[in-house]
């Protein structure tokens, strides 16, 4: 079973159908013990990242969130949701993420378009990851205003360009993030995810 974990911020029935459709039995939860008793976890999210901490921490969530990922068994997180997973954003003020990887969330910054909004290739810095077998290099749709940096090179899967690198797919050992959405990005999207789905703890 799949928890796709509710805390009142997420694109969590696009995120759901595609689970399904992949052929996994998905839950939307909130529940703390349901999610702990998942084979894989997803932390979607769309928003601002303030109110979204404010959420997990008002429902206790952030800590369950972390004791999931100390166990050991995959968890990913999607758009906000990836961001969540780093220590800081600069996003309307100062905010402290769940820190389950090291580095920052900042906004984009410069003579171009922001929101960054559209479909980008995606570039693999570490191509023999597993997130990665059976999928060439190709195009997923992104919407962000902000983005991550991570300090760990080695937490850095893939990046996409838009006026410069951008962090698209993070991932230490059990923990995984895609900046993009992998449910609206076609084929290669659905791959990615179902990649994901199918990782051994």
């Amino acid at each position: 079973m799949i928890a796709i974990i509710d805390y009142g911020m997420g694109n969590l029935h696009s995120v759901s159908k595609a689970v399904e459709r992949l052929g996994y039995e998905a839950v939307v939860t909130g529940d703390p013990a349901q999610i702990l008793a998942a084979e894989r976890a997803i932390l979607p999210g769309v928003g601002a990242f303030g109110d979204a901490m404010e959420h997990l921490r008002e429902t206790g969530l952030d800590e369950v969130v972390k004791q999931y990922a100390a166990s050991g068994k995959p968890i990913i997180g999607i758009c906000l949701g990836m961001q969540l997973l780093f220590t800081s954003s600069e996003e309307h003020g100062q905010h402290e993420g769940l820190g389950l990887l090291p580095g920052s969330v900042v906004r984009f910054r410069g003579e171009y378009k922001v929101p960054h909004m559209g479909w980008n290739r995606l570039s693999y810095k570490q191509g023999d990851s597993p997130i990665f077998k059976g999928i060439e290099e190709g195009h997923v749709y992104f919407v962000h205003s902000y983005h991550v940096k991570p300090e760990r090179e080695n937490d850095l899967l893939a990046v996409t360009d838009y006026y410069q690198p951008v962090t698209a797919i993070v991932g230490r050992d059990n923990v995984y993030g895609m900046q993009f959405h992998p449910e609206k990005s076609g084929d290669i999207g659905m791959q990615l995810l179902d990649n994901f789905l199918k990782l051994s703890n």
